[in-house]
């Protein structure tokens, strides 16, 4: 039987442990033999987990005995290892173990040094972090999961559910998986990435010179804008216009304007029923294809996909309602 340890670390985010424990040991074989025994083991015999306490039965020894190994994230990203966790995780990759993390789990991967040279990805909140602590990581902020083969690695939170549902794909072929995603209530695989749950806030500006034309971009981007409208509005030339953008932004203008217009548009397939193609006038796009392609380029999924996702109840209502009057 295929072992599945879960590693219970100090500090451990209680939801990113309890997920891989739920799902792994629920999974059952077409003849009813469940396909995985899950251990959960700790480097101590109790760990703190938030508000609880999480008391294991096996230590770092059980590692050893593994087929996959599971590293929930840690509350404190970036905290340093317990003494010897890296070691026992090198040998357990040089003995052919694959290894895959929840969350910020892979912070510890990473510090492991198990992630150099290979793509990972973690919760959106930390991937700037991840990249800046270990710039030999390939770090995806869009992604909600990497599987570089025998190491793996998964965004935030519900992310780590669908990893656990891909690595039973893996293991047990797509009748399996299913069975278990129906266990979970959860799909056996989501349309889109993690780019669509990212708070898309506009950079920091390293100074304040271009404040005022940034408002002003705010308030105008649903008209149609050329680099020459915004250097009018700024009072300079559009050669100047385009190098302040780029020291203080790190973006082009009509990029920043491109951004702009995707917030508002977020907002209001979340908050209002407005069609797409009418959001699409109403945020600047040149036409509904245009914003379509440019929305999922950068979000991830389409604007009636991110709608059904996000949209608040009111709007959701009011949305099904529109649709089916139209019906009758």
């Amino acid at each position: 039987m295929h072992t599945v340890v879960v590693l219970a670390l100090p500090d451990v985010i209680a939801f990113d442990l309890a997920t891989a424990v739920e799902i792994f040991s629920r999974v059952t074989l077409p003849d009813g033999r469940p396909a995985y025994r899950v251990v959960v083991a700790g480097t101590e015999p109790t760990v703190e987990a938030g508000p609880l306490q999480i008391t294991t039965r096996d230590d770092l020894a059980a590692l050893a005995r593994a087929d996959t190994i599971i590293v929930p994230g840690r509350n404190v990203a970036a905290a340093s290892l317990p003494d010897g966790l890296a070691e026992v995780l090198k040998a357990a990759t040089r003995d052919g173990t694959r290894i895959a993390s929840i969350c910020v789990g892979a912070f510890v991967l990473a510090r492991a040094g198990l992630l150099d040279g290979l793509h990972a990805t973690t919760h959106w909140l930390a991937t700037g972090l991840l990249a800046q602590q270990h710039p030999q990581v390939v770090v995806e902020p869009d992604v909600l999961y990497t599987d570089n083969g025998h190491i793996l690695t998964s965004a935030g939170a519900a992310a780590g559910l669908d990893l656990c549902l891909h690595m039973i794909r893996r293991d047990y072929g797509t009748a399996v998986a299913a069975h278990a995603s129906r266990l979970a209530v959860a799909p056996l695989h989501r349309t889109g990435g993690q780019a669509q749950f990212i708070v898309r806030n506009p950079p920091t500006l390293r100074t304040a010179s271009l404040e005022d034309v940034l408002i002003w971009i705010e308030e105008n981007a649903h008209h149609p804008l050329a680099l020459t409208d915004i250097a009018a509005a700024a009072h300079t030339s559009v050669r100047t216009l385009t190098r302040h953008f780029k020291q203080e932004t790190g973006q082009a203008p009509m990029e920043w304007v491109a951004g702009v217009r995707i917030r508002q548009a977020q907002e209001l397939l979340e908050t209002t029923d407005h069609g797409v193609d009418r959001i699409a006038r109403q945020t600047g796009f040149t036409s509904p294809s245009n914003f379509r392609a440019q929305f999922r380029r950068t979000v991830g999924v389409t604007p009636s996909e991110y709608r059904a996702t996000f949209s608040t109840p009111l709007a959701s209502v009011v949305l099904a309602r529109t649709t089916s009057d139209a019906m009758n």
